[in-house]
């Protein structure tokens, strides 16, 4: 137990454990073979109320706030990464949509997310931007009644799965940075519209690819908050992703080390258990205390923004701290392993998995920019 999770939070957190262990994990190395995200085990997951849950109940939701989101999409990710995907790209699009979007548009597409009916990408890296993400060149011109996209996204997560993305793109002109991008709902089946699939090391039933636009016509009402300032408005949604990928790592490194406390318990070596030696058992226990601490940072975060208070700083913490440090409890727990953890199994994989999140979603360079801006403002740390 611990503050930020009473009673309610914590069943519902055993609820989706349950659903997980049943349903979610027996597939997920088949999952990484075959690379199919297997919709009928998202529509399951709608069924059961395990997708954005946060969303207000006219939008499909249940309004049972952030960490509520929180703790399911850690049990869903402790079972199978690539599956929580399915929640981290629901909640941060979700959040788009019903803060930035028109009602009458958006409604159908919250209410297909929330059921595991659809599936939407987050469309904002492109081939010359990468962490530079304010100097995209992806262009929108208005034409009537319409807009019409023009240009490249890449290292798209769900890129050739998505019914619909959230795209960034530039409607000013090119000096003016993030003050010229807009944002815009688009559903992948409009013509003009090609994707592709990369053959990624982790995460690869989620997948990612890029998406080609050339004379895409999307009805200007699709627009998500205002025409120029879509970065600046729209971005704000991630500092509520971040925390929830650093939950989602983290859950995975919690049940590897799980797993490796029994097994360095069981193992004999020379008379006696394996734990029983300080050069295995205490870089465990300095792993273990460090990922206890990293989660109770992300559930604060989510407690902050249920509360309404500022967060960027905790979020920017949560994503760069959460998938290093993942990393490296997994590769220690692979090595205790030995060659068992070497071989293909769940140790490997989890290692390919997690590796993802410290180069997408935000660089840990990027996420300590953001924290010293944060602390001593942006004028004092121009770039």
């Amino acid at each position: 137990m611990n503050p930020y999770i009473d009673d309610d939070l914590a069943t519902l957190a055993e609820h989706a454990r349950r659903f997980a262990t049943g349903r979610v994990a027996p597939g997920f190395l088949e999952r990484d073979k075959t690379r199919v995200l297997d919709r009928a085990l998202m529509r399951e997951m709608g069924e059961m109320g395990f997708i954005a849950p946060e969303l207000p109940e006219q939008y499909g939701g249940q309004g049972l706030g952030c960490l509520a989101a929180g703790v399911i999409h850690e049990e869903i990710a402790r079972a199978d990464l690539s599956i929580s995907y399915i929640n981290l790209l629901a909640s941060l699009n979700g959040q788009i949509l019903a803060q930035h979007g028109k009602a009458e548009v958006v409604k159908p597409w919250l209410d297909k997310l929330t059921q595991g009916q659809a599936l939407l990408a987050i469309a904002l890296t492109e081939p010359r931007g990468g962490s530079d993400a304010a100097n995209l060149r992806l262009k929108m011109e208005r034409v009537g009644d319409h807009y019409v996209l023009n240009g490249e996204k890449t290292s798209i997560s769900a890129a050739d799965q998505a019914d619909a993305a959230v795209v960034f793109a530039r409607t000013g002109s090119v000096e003016s940075g993030a003050h010229g991008v807009s944002a815009v709902l688009v559903p992948m089946d409009l013509p003009g519209i090609t994707r592709n699939r990369f053959d990624c090391h982790g995460q690869r039933a989620i997948g990612r690819g890029s998406l080609f636009f050339e004379n895409v016509k999307v009805p200007v009402d699709h627009l998500l908050g205002q025409e120029g300032k879509g970065f600046v408005q729209v971005m704000q949604g991630f500092d509520f992703s971040r925390a929830l990928i650093g939950l989602q790592v983290l859950a995975v490194a919690r049940v590897a080390l799980e797993e490796t406390w029994e097994y360095v318990a069981q193992r004999q070596a020379f008379g006696q258990p394996l734990s029983a030696f300080q050069g295995v058992s205490h870089p465990l226990a300095d792993f273990d205390t460090q990922v206890v601490a990293a989660r109770l940072l992300c559930l604060q975060t989510l407690w902050l923004k249920d509360k309404g208070a500022p967060h960027t700083a905790e979020a920017a913490m949560c994503k760069w701290w959460g998938p290093k440090l993942a990393y490296d409890v997994v590769h220690q727990c692979l090595l205790m392993f030995g060659h068992g953890g070497y071989d293909h199994g769940l140790m490997e994989q989890r290692l390919r998995d997690v590796l993802g999140f410290q180069i997408g979603d935000g660089t840990a360079q990027i996420m300590k920019t953001i924290i010293a801006r944060t602390r001593a403002g942006r004028a004092a740390v121009p770039a």
